[in-house]
């Protein structure tokens, strides 16, 4: 499972932001992830508390925000939400599609505790 790597590289960022803050214990992690990214908002969820144990981590809540696919059709120009499993333009179906969203995982924040 990639996500305990995943979930190591997020605690190391977690960890460096909450020391330039002040030091203080890691309440909630705030992810953005979108749907090809290819990971698992659940499997992250499980994974964190196991990767975090004993660090400034351990114990947070973990907030997904879930991001939807947004595409942008190289045909018709259209911007519009496609499903993952079929990426086509929402106006005029063509596959011609680049992402605008919805490929990301991203740290957007961590409250500390007082």
């Amino acid at each position: 499972m990639h996500e305990f790597s995943i979930c190591r590289s997020i605690l190391r960022q977690v960890t460096l932001a909450a020391e330039q803050r002040g030091n203080g214990r890691v309440r909630v992690i705030r992810l953005r992830l979108g749907p090809l990214a290819g990971v698992s908002a659940t499997e992250l969820e499980r994974a964190m508390p196991l990767v975090s144990q004993g660090s400034i981590a351990d114990g947070a809540a973990i907030v997904t925000e879930l991001v939807p696919l947004r595409v942008a059709c190289e045909v018709c120009g259209a911007e519009s939400t496609a499903d993952p499993a079929r990426l086509a333009c929402g106006a005029c179906g063509n596959h011609k599609v680049r992402p605008l969203s919805g490929d990301e995982l991203l740290l957007v924040g961590i409250e500390l505790a007082q």
